[in-house]
């Protein structure tokens, strides 16, 4: 339970982020499901090749806004598509 809500609040935090950088209006939850795709799609993606030195809940939320940003921009193309 408590890997639950810290994922949610790290999704949270890493999709607010990226909407900072690429508004979105998706709303709360929105950006919570935003940000935890993202952290899943970073993962995949940068997998270890960012090694960044630091606490881990900083690596995740800067690795979950790398991907949140990514899904963020993909989502974008598509809507003006």
């Amino acid at each position: 339970m408590e890997a639950i809500l810290i994922l949610v609040v790290i999704g949270a935090v890493a999709g607010w982020l990226a909407s900072m950088v690429i508004p979105n209006g998706y709303g709360l939850i929105g950006t919570i499901i935003v940000g935890i795709i993202g952290g899943v799609v970073a993962g995949y993606l940068l997998g270890g090749m960012l090694n960044i030195t630091g606490n881990a809940l900083v690596n995740q939320i800067i690795s979950g806004s790398i991907g949140a940003i990514i899904l963020l921009f993909i989502l974008s193309l598509i809507k003006k598509a």
